[in-house]
């Protein structure tokens, strides 16, 4: 028990996918804390943003280290089109949160169903995976391949470039003061409607690039994105709506009672202990560890 307790194969086993989950869960907190929308859909967009990358690998040779930033941009457009043709006009209307949540849920449903259907139409149902840096790399007595170093490495600058453009940049700033004070932002001059245009583009785009990291090591399928749509919840949740270094802390607890957990139980454990948190987090700690209640609207 010690022995896998201490194991520095699985720190870093958790550090991987730690990085993985914070990076998947900050297009989710932007959505859904600047304009209250339920993305179910938010694990699709990382499903394609897998196949982005594997397709750009296998048809041109582009490395997915260096296909991010057009994946990034193509997902971000697709974020754009979204929030346009599909939430601009009920946001616009200032429908009530408790229906504007609901109506999102059914809608972003729908748009999973059509995005899982449509790629299992185009690249059929069978997973696909390629080899990219599968040579493993020792680190003292830790072994790792260089797939998944890379990832995390990638996900976790992606990640501080985020935090610290929401916390020092304008726009940054007008994104947190939406989350934080919707009315209060309106009415010191935040444009609203570009806050939450930017949100969609920059939540859509770090899902896809999770997806792209992602394909590096593990093979993608049509129906991939829906544990990385309750994975995304519960760092969400448990961090605390808006709060980005507590989604970073809780990506870190979701990352080691996954890994951990698997270790010491069996691989079939993976999902109960990733829908267990989920359950336990809703039923005892709705606010999240580091929620600040009820956010004001």
């Amino acid at each position: 028990m010690s022995e896998v307790l201490f194991s520095g194969q699985l720190a870093l086993a958790a550090f991987i996918a730690a990085a993985n989950y914070a990076l998947i869960a900050i297009g989710l907190n932007l959505v859904y804390g600047t304009m209250r929308l339920l993305n179910v859909a938010h694990g699709d967009i990382v499903m394609l943003g897998g196949y982005g990358g594997y397709w750009l690998f296998t048809l041109l040779g582009l490395s997915p280290l260096l296909s991010l930033v057009l994946i990034a941009g193509l997902a971000g457009l697709l974020g754009i089109i979204t929030y346009r043709g599909l939430f601009r006009r009920m946001l616009l209307e200032r429908r009530p949160t408790a229906r504007i949540e609901s109506n999102s849920l059914l809608m972003f449903f729908g748009l999973s169903i059509i995005l899982q259907n449509a790629a299992a139409l185009l690249f059929t149902s069978t997973p696909r995976g390629y080899v990219y840096l599968d040579r493993v790399i020792a680190l003292g007595a830790v072994s790792v391949t260089g797939n998944r170093l890379a990832a995390a490495l990638v996900a976790v600058l992606i990640i501080a470039a985020v935090f610290l453009f929401l916390r020092f940049h304008p726009s940054g700033l007008a994104i947190r003061g939406l989350i934080e004070q919707r009315e209060a932002a309106a009415i010191v001059g935040v444009n609203i409607d570009k806050v939450q245009t930017a949100s969609f583009a920059v939540g859509f785009g770090s899902a896809a690039v999770a997806g792209t990291l992602i394909s590096m090591s593990s093979q993608v399928s049509p129906f991939m994105g829906f544990p990385f749509t309750i994975a995304a919840f519960v760092v969400v949740i448990l961090g605390g709506l808006g709060n980005f270094g507590g989604g970073i802390i809780a990506a870190v607890v979701l990352g080691m009672i996954e890994t951990y957990g698997v270790a010491l139980t069996s691989s079939t454990w993976h999902s109960i202990l990733l829908y267990g948190v989920f359950v336990a987090v809703l039923l005892f700690r709705p606010q999240g560890l580091f929620g600040r209640g009820k956010v004001a609207r």
